[in-house]
């Protein structure tokens, strides 16, 4: 599979974590197209730092950090969507979203719109705690109302078995594994629980 695109069911579901687990063993180039937000640092160094090699610059790096489409109005940006189609690489490529599913990138396109328009396979990542059963039902209606691919759903965080569950055969997606909350979180111990815990070929 040459592009996945991750993408959340929330802010802060864990998908920069599990993008950059992903990418560092898949071998894959990583790409945020939309940065919004700068001073607590972006997703890309976040994944240099968890052991990503290949990354690419952004499409956009907005000052603010809010939803794409209001921190690019700040900063007097127009967002062309032209600029956001995932590059051909050497190799797989991780394309990390902003927020979760909905998020709007410009006051008419959401990045589920994006997702269609590009057509790779999604993988959907949620936290386990309380909210997570309706959070993830709803993006997965989102993708699939416009007809976008959902490779499976990624969990984050510590275990739930009932809600994995109920969330996977209520949403009809396959459960691809669950990162636990990892301390110290460092390349070694996000290498070491990725093979763990997720199987590469559900990737390929």
């Amino acid at each position: 599979m040459s592009t996945i695109v991750v993408t959340g069911t929330d802010t802060d579901a864990g998908k920069t974590v599990f993008s950059a687990g992903l990418a560092a063993a898949l071998g894959a180039t990583y790409w945020k197209p939309v940065q919004a937000g700068l001073d607590d640092g972006t997703d890309a160094a976040r994944t240099a730092a968890l052991g990503v090699t290949k990354i690419l610059p952004e499409a956009y790096r907005l000052n603010t950090p809010c939803s794409p489409h209001r921190a690019a109005e700040i900063d007097g940006v127009t967002i062309d969507l032209d600029r956001l189609t995932p590059p051909v690489v050497d190799g797989p490529l991780v394309v990390e979203g902003a927020g979760g599913v909905l998020v709007p990138v410009t006051r008419t396109v959401l990045f589920a719109d994006l997702f269609a328009r590009w057509g790779h396979p999604v993988v959907l990542v949620a936290r386990t705690a309380l909210g997570t059963i309706n959070h993830s039902l709803l993006s997965i209606e989102a993708l699939r109302a416009r007809r976008v691919p959902i490779l499976g759903i990624a969990f984050t965080g510590d275990a739930n078995e009932d809600s994995e569950a109920t969330i996977t055969a209520i949403g009809r997606v396959k459960r691809l594994g669950r990162l636990p909350r990892l301390d110290p979180l460092d390349p070694a111990t996000l290498r070491a629980a990725f093979a763990q815990h997720f199987q590469l070929e559900d990737f390929a």
